[in-house]
């Protein structure tokens, strides 16, 4: 386990807003108000890893009607970054008649990949074998992730029933998701769209040529094939954010998978933590999620 004052805080909104602010004048951070109507439970300890507890945040409405759940997972470069980024959507989301799950997990520093993925997917099996407690329909389990958090999501989707991914055989309720949303998250590691080095190669230990079979495998577009559930890509304008999207996307496209995409032009790459774009995005999340879940 990191110890508290090894932990990487380099990834905040406060600090991206900083950096971004002279380039993009008209930003405002997001700051919403807790919800009445959506109850919140937090630090659920989900997973217990080599006396290390992983903990996830619940936003959920108190109704006896089930709700399709979305596990929300942040980005940082799988280094940085923490679950409460991700709350303001989570809340928004939530008050959209969702189930939503904010979800730590292990950063790089701490355990190399595959642990982030693993840890999510546990995360997953928990949210699925409480389901009655958050008031979840278990057969619909979205995944949405951010940045690095998108690669994630996208990983996780195209991975399900996937052995090499699964870290729990033995539990009752599988990892399967039913649809990705990716904000802004790379789909391929070694692209040409790619511009994947260091922070890449500190999560996946080694670089491309050192590790180029651990690069493939930890890419989405490796294992996009039918078993892939509809895919909504939000994304800036700047390629190396979403690099392998179109190729995905034709995947998708061959074997009839539905899919969106969403561009939020002139933005910076973390455009969910601020203002003008962020209702922008839960509008598109929301409709993408009505569309697979309740049409």
């Amino acid at each position: 386990m990191v110890a508290q004052n090894q932990i990487d805080t380099s990834y905040t909104a406060l600090g991206t807003f900083n950096k971004e602010k002279s380039k993009f004048p008209f930003i405002k951070m997001v700051q919403r108000a807790d919800i009445k109507t959506v109850k919140q439970i937090e630090n659920l300890v989900y997973k217990n890893k080599d006396s290390r507890a992983l903990h996830l945040d619940a936003y959920f409405k108190s109704q006896k009607q089930l709700q399709p759940a979305v596990v929300l997972i942040h980005g940082g470069g799988w280094k940085s970054g923490n679950k409460s980024q991700m709350h303001d959507l989570a809340k928004e989301i939530a008050a959209k008649g969702y189930a939503c799950f904010a979800v730590e997990y292990r950063l790089a520093a701490e355990a190399k990949y595959p642990a982030a993925v693993l840890d999510v997917k546990t995360a997953i099996q928990y949210i699925k074998s409480n389901a009655a407690k958050f008031n979840v329909d278990a057969n619909k389990i979205a995944v949405l992730g951010c940045s690095s958090g998108a690669q994630l999501a996208a990983l996780i989707g195209t991975t399900n029933n996937h052995p090499e991914f699964e870290e729990r055989n033995d539990l009752k309720y599988n990892t399967t998701v039913h649809a990705i949303i990716s904000m802004d998250g790379i789909l391929a590691f070694h692209h040409t769209e790619s511009a994947e080095g260091k922070v890449a190669a500190f999560w996946l230990d080694g670089s491309y040529e050192e590790k180029p079979q651990v690069w493939q495998q930890a890419s989405a577009l490796t294992h996009c094939d039918k078993n892939t559930p509809p895919t909504l890509f939000i994304n800036s304008d700047i390629p190396r954010f979403h690099a392998g999207r179109d190729d995905m996307i034709a995947i998708l496209n061959k074997l009839h998978i539905y899919s969106e995409v969403k561009t939020i032009s002139n933005s910076p790459h973390s455009f969910w933590f601020f203002e003008p774009w962020f209702d922008e995005i839960v509008v598109y999340s929301t409709q993408f999620l009505d569309k697979v879940f309740k049409s």
